[in-house]
């Protein structure tokens, strides 16, 4: 038994052991290694995930990493492991020292993974797009927004104001807009009118001419 700081440090390792598993549940095991007898190092565990008990063996992972100089004995986080019954892991090991910087022992989170592959390929799947019909879609409170939007997203193509605009270039707004189904929106003609700086009745004019002439091709293409 410790007595002092080292007692305070495992005691502390075993309270944190506790807590992760209480936080991350039964699919969480956290073991306590004291180092003084590497064959029965296991001190403490919480949560049951590899079937160890007190008194079971380090582990070969930790024994590799004790063979260097403590001075390069680092902690080693999130990596792969799995067990004698298959259940697949993620685990970290962090090593506990006293003040004077020696390696005591080690505190080792070991978590299930297995049924979260189990499902991997399925999410993949689900959570997969098709990338042949990409679109883009927003999502709006009110009508006005959706109007004003659509305008705001044809009109910044131009890159001038919109009162600059030419002729040519507000029919070529207009069109962009018809083919974006924006009029089909009441009150989407007086918007894109005072934006413009023009009469709706001159939005009409255009949007007349337009249609005309896709009635005309569409005829000719026949």
């Amino acid at each position: 038994m410790y007595n002092g700081e080292n007692a305070q440090i495992f005691d502390h390792a075993k309270r944190t052991a506790d807590m992760l598993v209480k936080m991350f549940g039964s699919r969480c095991e956290v073991a306590v290694h004291d180092f003084k007898n590497l064959k029965k190092s296991l001190v403490y565990i919480a949560g049951n995930v590899t079937g160890r008990k007190i008194g079971s063996p380090i582990t070969d992972l930790v024994l590799t990493e004790l063979r260097k100089d403590p001075t390069e004995i680092e902690d080693i986080p999130n990596y792969k492991t799995q067990a004698k019954n298959g259940t697949v892991m993620k685990s970290s090991t962090v090593f506990l020292r006293d003040s004077n910087g020696k390696v005591m022992g080690a505190l080792c989170m070991n978590y299930d993974i297995s049924q979260m592959l189990l499902f991997e390929a399925d999410m993949k799947e689900f959570l997969s797009f098709d990338s042949n019909h990409h679109r883009s879609e927003n999502f709006y409170s009110t009508v006005q927004d959706v109007i004003q939007d659509m305008v705001d997203q044809v009109l910044s193509g131009f890159k001038k104001a919109p009162t600059q605009l030419t002729l040519e270039e507000k029919i070529e707004a207009v069109r962009l807009l018809e083919e974006k189904g924006a009029f089909l929106i009441k009150g989407s003609t007086e918007y894109l009118a005072s934006v413009l700086g023009v009469s709706k009745f001159t939005i009409y004019n255009y949007l007349n001419k337009i249609r005309t002439q896709n009635e005309y091709h569409l005829e000719d293409s026949v």
